[in-house]
């Protein structure tokens, strides 16, 4: 029998994001056009958030997110209300495989700062106050080196040297100390786990994604310890009580995904150097490689499984994941090991292709495995 956890990450966990009730996106549609205010969608929220929250609590979960019902987007609504980030529509969206988005970005305007105001803080408040004492209320927020990464896209990227001039430094030194604040008043309201979702790293994965990278006289090592240095930068000198992990992924949308190729590429930089204290990490497919890297993660760390797709209404095979457990225990103690989702089931407010029935199926799955893999 292994050690019961007292602290996220839990043996069956989430990454974050549910699918947005079908009356939630009627309300957002309807705020869209004018025909309710904000206080009135709020109340609409808060109703669905309240629900999601005991139906968390009712599938056993230790821990519960709002779902992200309040944000379009896992990462941009955080961009938006940073102070010196702007809104900008692109002719162009994310390019995944077979689709595209919406053509939304982030871009500077003026120097990043902390936003005393920003609106995941009152989120965090109303998440805290409906969670009951044995439920630990999460933060999910976008890794600064993804942040850093859309303001350096190439539509975007003309904006830092009007702000910022070639002082690259100073931008990331700005950037982590605003996110460094706002975590900070997290933890003033009650959070005591916060996780970083970081799609840099997937990116960094990708085969073609550095080729290109080369080919334009990049360096993709050197962007490597650009988002890990903003990043431990940001989540330094942080109270010693208040969790910090990261999920990395390849892109979730709409169930399908943007990048490929296994962790080997990043392990030495992202499980060897990051400080945090747990990795969420895509397993569900072929794309993300191998268990091997995992041997590269801290003796400190845990790793939660991303063994469960969140893009595919099927359910998995229990003995298919038992099995895969006990595969990548052979690279990292299984004590040190736990199961989720490989992603959120909405990281943007289309969510994916399956039903909220398949998705709490989804859950169910989790909790039973983790309970025969562990016994905890």
């Amino acid at each position: 029998m292994t050690k019961a956890i007292k602290q996220a990450p839990f043996r069956a966990d989430i990454v974050g994001s549910f699918l947005r009730p079908a009356g939630l996106k009627a309300a957002r549609r309807q705020f869209e056009e004018g025909k309710v205010d904000r206080r009135e969608l709020t109340s609409v929220e808060d109703k669905y958030i309240r629900e999601l929250v005991e139906k968390q609590h009712t599938a056993g979960l230790k821990v519960a997110t709002d779902g992200e019902f309040r944000r379009s987007w896992w990462h941009l609504d955080f961009f938006w209300s940073l102070g010196g980030i702007d809104k900008v529509e692109l002719e162009q969206g994310y390019l995944f495989h077979g689709e595209e988005t919406r053509a939304e970005s982030a871009r500077l305007a003026g120097r990043v700062q902390f936003n005393s105001a920003h609106p995941f803080l009152s989120h965090f408040a109303f998440l805290k106050s409906v969670c009951s004492d044995d439920v630990i209320p999460r933060q999910t927020i976008p890794a600064p080196a993804q942040c850093l990464a859309e303001l350096e896209r190439p539509e975007n990227s003309s904006a830092i040297g009007l702000v910022y001039g070639e002082d690259r430094d100073a931008l990331i030194t700005d950037l982590a100390a605003a996110y460094r604040q706002t975590i900070l008043a997290f933890y003033e309201l009650g959070c005591r786990n916060v996780q970083l979702d970081d799609c840099t790293w997937g990116m960094l994965c990708d085969r073609g994604f550095r080729a290109g990278v080369s080919e334009a006289g990049g360096d993709a090592a050197a962007i490597a310890e650009s988002y890990l240095r903003i990043n431990n930068l940001a989540i330094a000198d942080l109270p010693s009580d208040l969790v910090l992990t990261t999920h990395v992924c390849r892109g979730n949308y709409h169930s399908t995904w943007a990048s490929s190729g296994g962790y080997e590429p990043v392990a030495d930089v992202l499980f060897a150097r990051e400080h945090v204290s747990a990795y969420y990490l895509e397993f569900d497919t072929d794309r993300a490689g191998g268990f091997e890297p995992l041997a590269s993660v801290s003796a400190d760390k845990q790793v939660v499984l991303g063994l469960v797709t969140s893009k595919d209404p099927k359910l998995e095979r229990k003995e298919d994941l038992v099995r895969r457990i006990h595969e990548a225990a052979r690279y990292i103690p299984v004590e040190r090991l736990c199961l989720s989702p490989q992603c959120g089931f909405a990281s943007t407010e289309e969510g994916n292709v399956l039903t909220e029935d398949e998705q709490w199926r989804k859950i169910t799955l989790v909790q039973e495995v983790a309970a025969e893999v562990w016994k905890d």
